[in-house]
């Protein structure tokens, strides 16, 4: 109980400090705003003795994640996050850093994220990849998406960087998605290696962004190639054709899953926007540019509030929401053309001052502001620090 108060407290008093640049000009801020985000996640869900995460504050430890496909797994209570939200903290530490040149994320990347990622990291099971809890627990399931967003994440720092280490993880895990992949419905990856059931957007437009990347950073033409063959698979087997946006997946027996996930059309968005900058093919950038519209007609569909020029972020998974802003960045970086940009700009800054962010500095889910989650998760406040840090990389460049 004495550790439970002491915890909000030091939240309180880093509150105090992180709310001042509230006041300051919409957009310079954003960098500060990334950061006091993630000092923020640090004190409240971080745990004095490993480097690991809570899954929510204030910790639950009745809490059953809905996530997994293994039911027993997800019945038995976990001290510590699952996979999926701690990778959140790489996707944040790369962004501020790369937002920023500042060491002391290249510490807390080094002393803090990759210590703790390797706790989850499995190399009993062949490929060796990262498992869905942590490697000293019985044997978990192993996502071919929650890698995928690990590898993506290495590729980039080593483009940061040039650090050989971060290439060699990534080309470890890519590894492990190339046994994901087989000729059951055509090709493409499975979402889970235990069950290989179906194959989802979640791992194959993500799969085309990650091989596209490796290409960029290491010039190896068969990356390239499967970059093509897996964005061409999720088109023609996962798309809707009325409005351009994608199915969440389709089972090995051709049922498809309809749910439509800001994620899932966003990857595809900086998967066409990528296969543009490396081909110079225009269909690809038609396709991102019909991508970006229907995203934000589909996923910035919350009701508008007085003063604001633009549609408010659907309120749910905000995860989701911060990958498909990767999408629209990508696009960006290709036509300069703000419309998106702003809109996303002004979300942000909505959300720090209109209630969505609280006083100890973490996020509710809603982008209005007018519900409160009394159980925050931890991927949702890596996603506000990771969004921060991507407009504050456009402001350095601009």
């Amino acid at each position: 109980m004495k550790k439970t108060c002491l915890m909000i407290a030091r939240c309180l008093v880093l509150a105090t400090v992180s709310l001042a640049p509230a006041v300051c000009q919409a957009g310079s801020d954003n960098y500060n705003r990334a950061v006091a985000t993630f000092d923020a996640v640090m004190e409240c869900y971080g745990d004095e003795r490993l480097p690991l995460f809570r899954e929510t504050y204030p910790f639950d430890d009745q809490l059953k994640v809905t996530y997994l496909s293994n039911e027993e797994q997800a019945d038995q209570q976990k001290r510590y996050s699952y996979l999926w939200p701690f990778s959140g903290s790489l996707s944040a530490v790369a962004a501020i850093w790369d937002a920023r040149l500042d060491p002391r994320f290249g510490q807390v990347l080094e002393q803090q994220v990759r210590p703790g990622l390797e706790m989850y990291f499995d190399s009993v099971r062949t490929p060796a990849a990262y498992s869905s809890y942590l490697n000293t627990a019985p044997a978990s399931d192993r996502f071919y998406d929650d890698n995928i967003w690990i590898g993506l994440d290495f590729t980039d720092l080593y483009r940061l960087t040039r650090d050989p280490r971060y290439l060699e993880q990534a080309k470890l895990v890519w590894r492990f998605i190339e046994s994901g992949i087989d000729n059951q419905l055509g090709y493409g990856i499975y979402w889970c290696e235990q069950k290989k059931n179906g194959k989802n957007t979640c791992s194959n437009a993500p799969g085309s962004v990650y091989a596209a990347k490796l290409y960029l950073v290491t010039g190896d033409s068969s990356y390239l190639r499967t970059a093509v063959r897996l964005y061409e698979w999720t088109r023609t087997n996962l798309q809707d054709p009325t409005d351009g946006l994608y199915f969440d997946n389709k089972s090995l027996d051709g049922t498809i899953g309809r749910a439509k996930f800001a994620y899932n059309s966003g990857q595809m968005m900086q998967a066409s926007a990528l296969l543009y900058r490396l081909t110079g093919e225009e269909h690809y950038l038609r396709e991102a540019r019909r991508l970006a519209a229907a995203c934000y007609e589909h996923f910035f569909a919350a009701p508008s509030q007085p003063g604001r020029r633009y549609r408010v972020f659907t309120p749910g998974n905000v995860w989701f929401t911060a990958i498909m802003v990767r999408g629209f960045i990508e696009l960006y970086g290709i036509d300069y053309d703000r419309r998106y940009i702003d809109a996303i700009q002004e979300n942000l800054d909505q959300a720090w001052t209109n209630g969505m962010r609280e006083e100890n500095g973490l996020f509710n889910d809603n982008w209005t502001g007018q519900t409160r989650n009394e159980s925050k998760w931890l991927l949702t406040q890596f996603a506000m620090a990771e969004m921060y840090a991507r407009l504050a990389l456009i402001d350095a460049e601009e």
